[in-house]
């Protein structure tokens, strides 16, 4: 026998043997008597011994290197599933499923156990993990920090067609990925006083005495990259109140206000994004920012002056990015602690922050720029508003010493909103403390240095950069969609797998090749299957997977047009009836996608979705051609099973208001075809992967902000010219989609037809003819998967691993 045959025996037998020994010593449980449950944790330990092999490695070679550190500050973490996504980069998960297998266990089934971590909800979190996936890879030493939430934001249920919030009860079973570092405890303070005092020396110094306290316990997860060769710290931080129990208050017989410190400590790290459309709601956003933020500088700055002495010298040895404007308040954190508690005078801590600091911005809507009411932030955090104060006035006076004297110019650059309310601008706030200021996509960039930023960018025109986003292929195609990649390695060969930036381009010869596009399609069928069945045993709704697969699936939100491609399922669902004998394409569409607690308007359109569903679904005139599914409770797992098995990606945002997004690029790099607008990441989709296998639609962002500007929001004209939109929105007001309360969509309707503020009625048209594209095209099947394998083959440089590689060469200064 060869010497690798009894090398891979040795591996089964050793990593068998590790399952094993953690089930008995670790779990507790005999291997006759385990359940399901009890594998997964012994199997996930298992795993996590590996990579703590690798990390302790990592670890001791960022100490003995000096390795510039780079900190990921974000409120989302959207990590999914690590059982297969730990196997994989470590090589070994065929071992894994061998080794099981020996011992009667099926992988696939254990891996179904495992539940989403409640860390993030949306693109933001799905990003922060693809990037600390990608700093593992590229030997970057990354840290990402958060917070632990132990609920998250919620799970979706859809009761009589409306979302309803559930408590997401991830942690019921514990953690096994995690290790909670009971030692490394941070003091957050809230509120309080600050009083002006002579320290030993006679120097005035400002003294912040909070009257409220609580700690910020660490918890650490391992983040292993491709081949285990490097693994970073994900620090979580769970808030915890400085004592657990009032044992006076307890045996006077006031057992509730005994625990209320311990609730309302909890409460910052209970859940995420919880409902600011309260006075309360506000307070807790900005406690959950400031602890998360507070705690890991504290970290940060602790672990730097162990290893270098001076903090004067942390822009050399650290970069911290703030994901968006949720960790803005470092600016005013970093300054306090510089100058506060490390005694660093005003100017040196100010240069220290610049240098360290670097902000992304994710959004241009108005609403999602994070301004905090002045009288907030003054009682919660009374030294960081003298900070803010203090920077502003210093920001003003420098412009005036300039000449720069216009109102205008002064109003729109401070920090201060006057309008409305006295709010303290924390996109400016970052702005202003940072030293690099990036977009994520070259359309949002532009747009940041026309728009929300304008002026800032006019007296700092080098700091606004562009870092179009990426993915992990290693999760979006290797363990998402195995069948592809093993097509993948069969063409070009298995270092496809080490370096699918440089070689996919590679695959494009393929796609003339009818054996290779059959073979595309048919695994392409293998994964709408799988998705028919989920379907089929979460709805009870029975979908033919031979049907296109239009899917949309994101966030529910006005911006991203799920109502425009509602408009388009009625529309196309009146012209089946109207000509069922025409040679229609049938079509699933597919939606899914959670709105926030307090969005009405989004629920509402969720509503619609399962109201028009029920009625098309029903309809025995269009059976066969047409079916539309909602799909509750999205997550990382969710989309695996789904963009797999996606024909057609929906990316049709109002052109101007998508920063950059990331699933158009997960479905490309799957072989979907895009039908969208020229927003966010689409135009670099469109100039890389071709105008003929993308379906462009609708106004420009140019053509936006002109109507924009001219206040042209009424839907009147646009609905005269188009009989049949008209039909759409006459069919959804009157009722025939809601008979059960006939008046339900009217508000809906009035106010689209009003005030039509995302342009859903005057792209309607265009968009109804690109969707008769995707039908032409989708008739002439050679066309359609020659598209489908030119779009795998081109969306190599969507890799988050070029991304990271940009923001360390570009911002953060930290590749070797």
């Amino acid at each position: 026998m060869s010497q690798e045959p009894l090398a891979r025996e040795a591996e089964v037998a050793a990593f068998r043997d590790a399952v094993l020994t953690k089930l008995t010593y670790a779990v507790g449980k005999d291997p006759d008597h385990a359940f399901d449950h009890d594998w997964f944790e012994a199997i996930a330990l298992a795993a996590r011994d590996q990579m703590v092999d690798h990390w302790m490695d990592h670890t001791r070679r960022i100490y003995r290197k000096g390795q510039k550190r780079v900190y990921y500050l974000s409120l989302e973490f959207l990590i999914g599933r690590l059982l297969y996504d730990s196997l994989s980069n470590l090589g070994v998960l065929e071992i894994a499923r061998e080794a099981l297998s020996e011992l009667g266990v099926d992988l696939e089934r254990i891996r179904l156990l495992e539940p989403d971590a409640a860390l993030g909800n949306g693109g933001l979190g799905r990003l922060a993990a693809c990037f600390m996936e990608s700093m593992s890879t590229l030997g970057i030493a990354g840290h990402g920090y958060g917070i632990r939430y132990e609920h998250g934001l919620f799970r979706q249920a859809i009761v009589d067609g409306w979302q309803q919030e559930q408590t997401e009860r991830w942690l019921d079973f514990g953690n096994p990925w995690e290790f909670e570092r009971a030692e490394v405890i941070y003091p957050i303070g809230f509120g309080g006083s600050v009083e002006t005092l002579a320290d030993a020396s006679g120097k005035m110094i400002q003294v912040w005495s909070p009257n409220e306290t609580v700690r910020a316990v660490a918890y650490d997860t391992p983040v292993v990259g491709w081949r285990g060769a490097s693994v970073n710290t994900l620090r979580l931080w769970r808030a915890r109140a400085v004592e657990d129990l009032h044992l006076e208050r307890f045996n006077a017989g006031d057992h509730l206000g005994a625990v209320a410190e311990v609730a309302r400590a909890e409460s910052i790290s209970r859940v995420l994004y919880p409902a600011d459309s309260t006075e309360a709601g506000q307070e807790l956003r900005l406690r959950q920012e400031y602890f998360f933020v507070s705690a890991s500088l504290q970290d940060l700055l602790r672990r730097h002056k162990n290893m270098h002495g001076s903090v004067l010298s942390l822009g050399e040895h650290a970069a911290i990015q703030l994901n968006d404007t949720h960790p803005s308040i470092a600016v005013a954190e970093l300054m306090r602690q510089l100058v506060d508690l490390h005694d660093i005078p005003w100017e040196a801590a100010w240069d220290v922050t610049v240098e360290t600091l670097s902000y992304t911005n994710h959004t241009l809507l108005p609403e999602a720029l994070e301004t905090w009411p002045v009288g907030l932030m003054e009682r919660m955090l009374p030294r960081h508003m003298q900070i803010i104060y203090l920077i502003n006035a210093q920001h003003i006076d420098s412009l005036r010493a300039k000449g720069i004297h216009d109102f205008d110019v002064l109003r729109a650059v401070s920090l201060i909103e006057e309008d409305n309310g006295r709010r303290v601008r924390m996109g400016n706030l970052a702005f202003l403390g940072s030293h690099s200021v990036n977009g994520v996509s070259g359309l949002h960039t532009q747009l940041m240095r026309s728009t929300v930023f304008s002026e800032l960018h006019k007296l700092y025109p080098e700091r606004i950069n562009n870092k179009t986003n990426g993915i992990t292929f290693r999760r979006w195609l290797y363990q998402a969609n195995p069948k592809l990649t093993s097509m993948l390695v069969e063409a070009l060969g298995p270092d496809i797998l080490d370096k699918p930036e440089e070689r996919l381009l590679e695959l494009e010869p393929f796609a003339e090749k009818q054996t290779f596009r059959k073979t595309f399609a048919e695994q392409r069928l293998h994964s709408k299957r799988a998705l028919a069945d989920i379907i089929h045993e979460r709805l009870g709704i029975a979908v033919n997977p031979a049907a296109m697969f239009d899917v949309q699936v994101k966030r529910i939100h006005e911006y991203k047009r799920q109502l425009l491609n509602l408009l388009h399922t009625v529309a196309l669902y009146q012209a089946i009836r109207a000509e069922p004998g025409t040679d229609w394409v049938p079509r699933v569409k597919i939606f899914a996608g959670k709105a926030a607690a307090s969005y009405h308007q989004a629920k509402l359109i969720i509503k619609l979705t399962n109201d028009i569903a029920r009625t098309v679904n029903n309809d025995p005139t269009v059976r066969g051609l047409l079916k539309v599914v909602f799909l509750p409770n999205y997550n990382v797992s969710l989309a695996e099973s789904i963009i797999p098995a996606a024909d057609l990606s929906e990316q049709i945002s109002t052109a101007g208001f998508e920063a950059s997004g990331t699933s158009n690029m997960k479905f490309g790099l799957n072989g979907a075809l895009t039908i969208g607008t020229m927003d966010g990441a689409n135009v670099e989709m469109h100039e890389r992967v071709g105008a003929e296998h993308m379906f462009i639609f609708g106004l420009s962002a140019q053509q936006v902000e002109a109507r924009k500007h001219a206040g042209e929001f009424n839907a009147g004209p646009d609905i005269a010219a188009s009989h049949r939109l008209n039909d759409v929105l006459q069919a959804i007001r009157g009722g025939v989609f809601s008979p059960d309360d006939p008046g339900r969509y009217v508000g809906l309707i009035d106010g689209l037809i009003d005030y039509d503020r995302f342009l859903v009625c005057a792209d309607f048209d265009s968009y109804w003819d690109a969707q008769a594209r995707v039908e032409a095209h989708w008739h002439d099947s050679k066309a359609w998967w020659r598209s489908a394998v030119l779009n795998t083959a081109r969306m190599g440089w969507f890799s988050s691993d070029r991304t990271i590689r940009e923001y360390a060469t570009e911002i953060w200064k930290a590749l070797d």
